[in-house]
């Protein structure tokens, strides 16, 4: 009986340790799920970290691009922040020239700037996107493979 009694008061205590389901825990460290290729070129990964949360009234989404992959072009409602987290990538506000982003690096796009982004050429690329909730992306033009391959050129990778 003293041996059961020590065994249940070991057990409760170990318990106590362990991880509390209660908590709304995600991870940024999951790949997350395929995206469909409906507004990009290539193959792209998204994971949705806070989405829709109206308490805080952003998002932040996980992207992993493959190298050659990219998106369209596209706008938001509110200013986004991309940090790159791993790789390189392309980046070009309508009217400016494009610019490579790296490892490290964090820009911010202001709301309503006709965008896009992407991995590039030849290193993919992984970056958290904070946005404003609400109004969903506005994609405005496809961005071809000739223009995404004139820019990989113009940046010094073929």
């Amino acid at each position: 009986m003293k041996f059961l009694i020590i065994a249940l008061l070991i057990l409760t205590s170990f318990s106590g340790c362990s991880q509390n389901a209660a908590y709304p825990i995600t991870s940024y460290q999951t790949e997350g799920i395929k995206a469909p290729n409906t507004h990009y070129i290539g193959e792209a990964w998204l994971n949705a970290i806070i989405h829709d949360d109206t308490e805080l009234g952003y998002n932040i989404t996980k992207a992993t691009f493959k190298a050659n992959s990219t998106l369209d072009w596209h706008k938001h409602s509110t200013a986004q922040v991309l940090i790159i987290v791993d790789g390189q990538a392309y980046y070009q506000e309508r009217g400016k020239d494009p610019i490579i982003l790296k490892e490290g690096d964090v820009i911010k796009c202001e709301k309503d700037t006709e965008h896009w982004h992407s991995s590039t050429k030849t290193s993919d690329v992984t970056y958290l996107a904070l946005y404003g909730g609400g109004q969903p992306t506005s994609w405005t033009e496809v961005l071809s493979q000739e223009y995404y391959d004139k820019i990989a050129k113009m940046l010094g990778h073929e």
